[in-house]
């Protein structure tokens, strides 16, 4: 017995080499624009910055008028370390089902199961109420700047988004998980001042004794949180505010005490938080561990834009009810990390992160990074319930 041809296409796209740094997007978006045109589907794509496509796939819907639905992917995959990986990271080999590759859960799976759902769609007849619209993103990896554009930008105002779909997170367990929210991306450096001198002299006032009691309050705080997490059975990662440290530099030989040193942490606040008292928090931390302390940040993201999953609002009734109506079991969370939709949150338009793999180890961005065939098949068979109730919202 063959190979699904939908298979078949999720493992071309997959070697097609899109990791950062420094991504060559071309050979994607000529791969995007030949299933749109095998497909059916209008194809555009444009830069909103130097090399930094954007590519989008349309179905006219039979309301062209009516807000559109938008499926959102991006096209870019972290770095890999191949000494680590049982196979080539770009190989898209195939053991025991199994298909190993950079990007098979984050995201070129999604990206397919779209295309391949709306193809079956169109295959067997059936027309939408609303318009769809398929846009591939660039550098979603390295802090979607490409997307935060993009939302600004005549051609994205030109779609009449309603309502947006884009990635989750795989699931070992049963359920699907389905995240309606975000946290708030914050890089912030640490830089102290102090005392330079000889490293055989107790030196008073150093900027090493300043940035151990940053690092030791900034750590502490991790520590409560991770503490409130394994202590409130209904909280998930989301709900929290998680700090690691991620960064330093300074010093310049082993003998001389540094005149300045920085740390850089990676904080990914909930949106639960207030954030300006957190801020307020960061800024007294900084000052108890004594003068010329100062902070900046690097990224500051201020997403706390939750979209509505109760069941009066229209969009999640239907996306629920289609779950339902195939026995998917869901849970529904706020995302740890940091997608495009924030960025179309933030626009007003509701979006739902939602990746269909269960029975699945979490793998993104990590070594060995796969996806089962049957659990990718199985994916597009679930758009394709959920894409039409999507689409056939009726006016409200």
């Amino acid at each position: 017995m063959g190979e699904d041809s939908a298979v078949s296409l999720f493992r071309e796209y997959l070697r097609i080499k899109t990791v950062q740094p420094d991504v060559d997007y071309s050979k994607s978006v000529a791969f995007l624009q030949r299933v749109a045109k095998d497909i059916g589907l209008q194809f555009k794509s444009f830069e909103v910055a130097p090399k930094k496509p954007i590519c989008i796939m349309t179905w006219e819907g039979l309301e062209p008028s009516l807000p559109s639905i938008l499926l959102s992917s991006h096209i870019d995959v972290v770095p890999v370390f191949p000494e680590h990986w049982r196979v080539d990271p770009f190989s898209a080999e195939k053991i025991d089902g199994n298909i190993y590759a950079r990007g098979s859960q984050d995201m070129k799976c999604v990206s397919i199961q779209y295309m391949e759902a709306i193809r079956r769609i169109k295959s067997s007849g059936k027309r939408l109420l609303r318009t769809l619209h398929l846009v591939f993103t660039s550098d979603e990896e390295i802090g979607s700047t490409p997307q935060s554009l993009f939302v600004h930008h005549d051609e994205f105002k030109k779609l009449n988004v309603g309502f947006a779909l884009d990635e989750g997170i795989a699931n070992p367990g049963e359920e699907f998980r389905v995240f309606y929210g975000e946290r708030s991306i914050w890089w912030v450096r640490v830089e102290c001042q102090g005392q330079p001198g000889h490293g055989s002299q107790f030196i008073e006032n150093t900027a090493a004794q300043k940035i151990q009691k940053v690092i030791n309050r900034f750590l502490s705080f991790r520590d409560e949180e991770e503490k409130r997490l394994k202590s409130d059975e209904s909280l998930s990662l989301g709900h929290v505010t998680t700090v690691n440290m991620t960064m330093m530099d300074g010093g310049i030989q082993f003998n001389v005490v540094p005149a300045q040193l920085s740390v850089g942490f990676d904080i990914r606040v909930s949106p639960y938080v207030d954030l300006d008292e957190f801020e307020k928090q960061i800024a007294t931390w900084c000052h108890q561990a004594g003068p010329d302390v100062s902070y900046t940040f690097v990224v500051k993201g201020c997403h706390q834009e939750l979209t509505s999953i109760d069941k009066s609002d229209p969009w999640w009734s239907a996306f629920h009810r289609s779950c339902l109506n195939m026995d998917l079991k869901i849970q529904t969370e706020i995302f740890p990390a940091g997608t495009d939709s924030r960025f179309i949150r933030k626009c007003g338009i509701p979006a739902i992160g939602f990746s269909p793999m269960n029975y699945t180890p979490i793998l993104l961005h990590d070594h060995n990074e796969y996806l089962n065939e049957d659990i990718f098949l199985r994916g597009i068979e679930i758009y394709q319930e959920i894409i039409p109730a999507l689409a056939n919202v009726q006016r409200f």
